[in-house]
C-alpha cells in the first residue's frame, strides 16, 4: 500500500530568531518543495498541516518559514523534525515515481524471468540515480556480494511497474 504522506525535508537547525528553519531537501530539488503549498508534521499517527511560507536555497541547505512558527523558541522545538508531504501535491510525469514507492519492489531479469532480488535503496551521484539491489540469497553465499548497484538509466532499466516490480537488462559482469 502506498502512504499517503512522504517524507520531504528535515529540518537541521534554525536560523536567526524569527523561526526560520534551516532544513536538508528529500524532494528532487528545492524548486520542487518550494512549490509546496502545505507541509505536514507528524504528531503521533497523525499528520498536522502547516502553510509553507516560504523556501529557499541557502548554501548546501533550505531556508523555510512555516506558519505559526515566528520566533526561536518555536523554531528550536522542529530541531530533528521530519517534514512530509501529501503525495496528491506532487504533478508526476510519465515514467517517474516516488523513491518510497521503488524501495521493496522486486528486480527481475526483463528477458528471463529470473528474479535478482529486491530494491534496497536509491541515491544519485550526479549523473543519474543508483538502484542498489539486495541480492535473492543463495545457500551457497558466503555473505559477500550480497548487493548490487545498477544505474537507473534506460539502457538498464526496461520497465518499472509499482505493483509487479523492477525489469532490467545487465550487461555482463554488471551483476
Amino acid at each position: 500500500m502506498k502512504r499517503k504522506y512522504l517524507e520531504c525535508a528535515k529540518i537541521v537547525n534554525t536560523h536567526g530568531v524569527r523561526g526560520a528553519l534551516r532544513a536538508e531537501c528529500l524532494c528532487d530539488s528545492v524548486d520542487v518543495f518550494s512549490n509546496l503549498e502545505t507541509v505536514y508534521i507528524k504528531n503521533g499517527s497523525k499528520y498536522e498541516p502547516h502553510k509553507l511560507i516560504n523556501a529557499a536555497e541557502h548554501k548546501n541547505v533550505m531556508l523555510i518559514s512555516i506558519e505559526g512558527i515566528d520566533n526561536l523558541d518555536a523554531a528550536i522545538s522542529l530541531k530533528g523534525t521530519i517534514l512530509y508531504a501529501d503525495r496528491d501535491d506532487f504533478d508526476l510525469d510519465e515514467g517517474d515515481y516516488f523513491i518510497a514507492d521503488l524501495i521493496g519492489l522486486p528486480v527481475y531479469n526483463a528477458d528471463t524471468g529470473e528474479k535478482y532480488g529486491t530494491l534496497e535503496d536509491v541515491s544519485n551521484s550526479g549523473a543519474s540515480d543508483i538502484y542498489t539491489v539486495k541480492r535473492v540469497p543463495d545457500i551457497d553465499s558466503d555473505g559477500k556480494n550480497d548487493e548490487f548497484m545498477i544505474p537507473a538509466v534506460p539502457e538498464f532499466i526496461i520497465r518499472i511497474d509499482t505493483d509487479e516490480g523492477i525489469f532490467i537488462r545487465p550487461i555482463e559482469g554488471m551483476i
